[in-house]
């Protein structure tokens, strides 16, 4: 069992076997930087080519493994995700930062997206992934079209939801027949440790699922170039996104990105004012706005643009923030010191350009030395690079618009497109926005950051490549199409 305050020693996972590395690492508690939450071996490239051989060597077993024992597997999973998802959010919430309420509910999630995909793991077939028979317009020929599972699958995820999107990642990989290398961030290795040693215990066997923790540029770079690893699935910068993707195409890797957002929360003047300031306090700010999801952008109809942020500003006045598993707190600590100083330099940055300052943003001092902010609001306007950059911490944007179309032009106004939302009593406007927004993902009268795990997940422009991920949809990246012509 893991408890509050014990310090950590994590391994790799490789082909069955835990291992040390010639080197470690230490991440530390961001609501209180003097707890080591772990110490973690650092893989290297030769470690990374191992585990990377060793998902090769297993596939062909793994691959033609019977739907029910991967079911079985994965239920196993979840199962036991759910059963310790108090402990295991209590392990989130200090190393992460994120409030206890918030790391319990993620763990819980990671549980269920396990057991949706036991579930697939049978609809799907020993085949990877459902099948059709589809009649030929020749006649005596017989048609089959069926889903294979792709091969050794590399899975690269951020801190910032350190069991959710690995497993939304994994349990689909494993659902599907893949084979799996996972590097988790560095920055919660010990979640991605435990999640590891979970389903090191569910009977898959070695070499089916390895964990190489260590930086990108060794670790993440040799599952990028490996001619071994058939589909890479990424989530992080933009930057690194693109380089991953200009790489493993050239080898015709399968690729699938999620690379963050700008996503907006449109407010009309027909709004219910309370709730659509809720919605753009949980978007906005709650995990302290560490989220691909957040709504950074809040494009408010001028009629009440400024009881909006009058509003808005006394909510986040009352806001707590503070220690992560201190009770009542609503946003805990930024994930480290160095997010710490990116976000106090984009505060800088907005008033500057001449945004209007309208609360927060200030470092704070807490009984515990940690990366505590009050969370920052700006007018801007769509120039500003408040207003078009993804910042990934707890600063949001008001921007006016005259009137429901300009509000729409400016949601669109963006590289990115993962998400948008829309507070509105207006059936007409809430349709045609969910046509009309140049996203993945819309939301009516709901904050942006926050979705089911058994439907898509994903964007468009800047903010995704390849197909979407979670649901019966995860099985477009995670297989491959087969057609199967037979004389009857």
């Amino acid at each position: 069992m893991i408890h509050g305050e014990i310090h950590l020693h994590v391994r790799q996972y490789i082909n069955g076997r835990w291992e040390t590395s010639a080197t470690t690492g230490v991440s530390a508690n961001p609501s209180d930087t003097s707890e080591v939450v772990a110490e973690y071996a650092r893989a290297d490239r030769r470690q990374a080519e191992a585990a990377i051989r060793a998902a090769t060597e297993a596939f062909p077993h793994w691959s033609h493994s019977t739907p029910q024992r991967r079911a079985d597997v994965l239920d196993r999973i979840g199962a036991e995700l759910l059963a310790r998802k108090d402990e295991l959010g209590l392990l989130l919430a200090r190393e992460e930062g994120k409030t206890l309420p918030e790391a319990v509910a993620e763990v819980a999630r990671a549980g269920q997206i396990f057991k949706f995909f036991a579930g697939e793991a049978i609809r799907g077939g020993a085949g990877g992934g459902g099948g059709e028979n589809v009649a030929s317009v020749r006649a005596g020929v017989q048609v089959d079209v069926t889903r294979e599972p792709v091969g050794v699958v590399g899975l690269i995820t951020p801190w910032n939801s350190p069991f959710v999107i690995p497993a939304w990642k994994i349990a689909p990989a494993l659902a599907h027949g893949n084979s799996v290398v996972f590097k988790p961030a560095e920055l919660v290795p010990a979640c991605g440790w435990v999640l590891a040693e979970i389903i090191s215990r569910a009977a898959l066997p070695a070499g089916a699922f390895n964990l190489v923790m260590g930086s990108g540029r060794e670790v993440g770079q040799a599952l990028v170039d490996s001619a071994l690893v058939d589909a890479l699935s990424f989530t992080g910068s933009v930057a690194n996104g693109e380089r991953i993707l200009q790489i493993a195409a050239a080898r015709r890797a399968k690729v699938q990105l999620e690379t963050g957002g700008k996503n907006a929360l449109v407010v009309l003047a027909d709004a219910d004012l309370d709730r659509a300031v809720d919605c753009a306090v949980q978007g906005a700010y709650f995990s302290a706005g560490q989220r691909c999801t957040a709504s950074s952008r809040l494009i408010v109809e001028a009629p009440v643009h400024d009881a909006f942020v009058a509003k808005l500003r006394q909510r986040l006045k009352a806001l707590k923030i503070g220690h992560a598993l201190e009770r009542g707190i609503d946003i805990g600590p930024v994930a480290d010191e160095e997010r710490l100083a990116q976000n106090l330099a984009w505060v800088g940055i907005a008033r500057e350009e001449g945004a209007e300052h309208v609360w927060g943003g200030e470092a704070l001092e807490r009984a515990t030395r940690g990366h505590y902010m009050s969370p920052a609001l700006f007018l801007a306007k769509p120039s500003h690079r408040i207003a078009r950059e993804e910042v990934f911490g707890p600063l949001a944007c008001v921007l006016r618009a005259d009137d429901y179309d300009e509000a729409l032009a400016l949601c669109n106004d963006t590289p990115f497109g993962l998400c948008a939302g829309i507070c509105t009593n207006s059936l007409k406007h809430a349709m045609h926005f969910r046509r009309h927004a140049v996203v993945g993902m819309t939301m009516v009268n709901l904050p942006t950051a926050g979705v089911d795990f058994h439907v898509p997940f994903g964007g468009r422009k800047g903010s995704g490549y390849g197909p979407r991920e979670q649901g019966r949809h995860a099985a477009e990246f995670y297989t491959t199409v087969k057609t199967g012509y037979m004389l009857a």
